[in-house]
C-alpha cells in the first residue's frame, strides 16, 4: 500500500514533524532497550514505546499530525530496524489522517541502502529521510551518504539529520560509544551546497552548536530547522529570536515523542515569547508547505 495524505489541514491544530516508533506490531520491544537509559536522561521514568497504530491513536486524540520514523543504525549496532520501514509506511498508509512515513537508512548500506530507498519511495510513498549521525557513526558530508541523498532530492523529499548532543548514550559509560562530533550542523552545510534543490531540516536545537545552525538555516534557502528534544523553556535565546523573525517561516514544531509529549512542549512553548503571529507558521503552516501537504493555491 502507498502512503497518500488523508490530512485536514483544517481539523487540524499542529504538525508535529518529529516522532519516534520503537516497537513493531508483531514483536514484543527487543532485547537491551535502552528505554531506561533515555527516559532516565529526559526525566521521564522509562520511555513509552509505541506502536504505529498506538502513535496515530494519541495524535488522533489530540487533533495533530505527525511525522513518524525509526532509526537505522546497523553499521553500529549489528541489529536490523524494528519496526522496519516497510511496516511504518505500510502501517502509515492506513492511518494516512495523521501520520506521515519518513525512513531511515543507515548510509554504511551502500548500494543496497539506496535500492531500499527508491523502493520506499517508489513502492511506499515515504516522504524524507532521517538521518542520526552520531548512532550511525558518519559525517553528513562524508561522500558515502551522497547516493542516497541523490535519491531523496531526485524524488524532491526531505532529509532530516539529527544534529547537537543526544539522549542516546548520555550519562552511560562512554556516552554509549556515541561520538557527538557528528552532530556538527556544519557538517550540513555542505550537503544543502552540493544538493541545492533538496530541502533539508535540522532537528532540534543544536546545542552546543546553535549559532551554526541559525547561520546555515539562514544562509540556506532550503533549510529548516525542527524544534524537537528540548522543552522550549530551555531554548537558547538566539534561537527564539530568530524564530520570531528571520525564520519564522523555516521552523517547525517537534516534539521527539515520546520522549516529549506534545503537550508538554506546547505548555513550556507559552512561557518563551513567542509572537502570536508566528506561532500558527511554527504548529502547522510551515510543515504542512514543506510536506506538500497544501492543496493548490494556499
Amino acid at each position: 500500500m502507498t502512503w497518500s495524505s488523508r490530512i485536514d489541514l483544517d481539523r487540524i491544530t499542529a504538525i508535529d514533524v518529529h516522532t519516534h516508533v520503537h516497537r513493531s506490531v508483531s514483536a514484543p520491544p527487543p532485547a537491551g532497550s535502552n528505554a531506561d537509559d533515555m527516559g532516565a536522561y529526559f526525566g521521564i521514568g522509562s520511555m513509552p514505546q509505541y506502536t504505529l497504530p498506538e502513535l496515530a491513536q494519541y495524535y488522533r486524540e489530540r487533533d495533530m499530525a505527525c511525522v513518524a520514523f525509526g532509526v537505522d543504525s546497523i553499521s553500529q549496532t549489528g541489529d536490523e530496524l524494528v519496526p522496519t520501514n516497510e511496516e511504518v509506511a505500510e502501517l502509515a498508509a492506513e492511518h494516512a489522517d495523521v501520520v506521515i512515513p519518513f525512513a531511515s537508512i543507515d548510509p554504511a548500506r551502500g548500494a543496497a541502502g539506496v535500492r531500499q530507498a527508491r523502493r520506499l519511495i517508489t513502492d511506499h510513498g515515504v516522504r524524507g529521510f532521517k538521518f542520526h549521525p552520531n548512532t550511525q557513526g558518519f559525517h553528513p558530508n562524508d561522500r558515502k551518504a551522497y547516493p542516497l541523498y541523490e535519491v531523496i532530492a531526485e524524488h524532491g523529499l526531505i532529509a532530516l539529520f539529527h544534529t547537537g548532543q543526544t539522549g542516546v548514550g548520555a550519562g552511560t559509560p562512554g556516552g554509549g560509544g556515541i561520538r557527538l562530533k557528528y552532530s556538527n550542523p556544519m557538517d550540513v552545510d555542505d550537503v544543502a551546497v552540493d544538493f541545492p534543490d533538496m530541502d533539508i531540516i535540522l532537528a532540534h536545537p543544536s546545542f552546543p552548536w546553535q549559532d551554526e545552525a541559525l547561520a546555515v538555516a539562514t544562509h540556506k534557502p532550503r533549510v529548516h530547522i525542527d524544534l524537537s528534544g528540548w522543552s522550549p523553556k530551555y531554548f537558547p535565546p538566539q534561537l527564539v529570536r530568530y524564530a520570531n523573525s528571520l525564520l519564522k517561516n523555516k521552523v517547525l514544531f517537534g516534539s521527539d515523542f515520546p520522549v516529549i509529549t506534545p503537550e508538554r512542549w506546547m505548555k513550556d512553548a507559552e512561557t518563551i515569547g513567542l509572537k502570536d503571529e508566528v506561532k500558527p507558521l511554527i504548529y502547522k503552516s510551515n510543515a504542512a508547505r514543506l510536506l506538500g501537504l497544501l492543496p493548490p493555491g494556499r
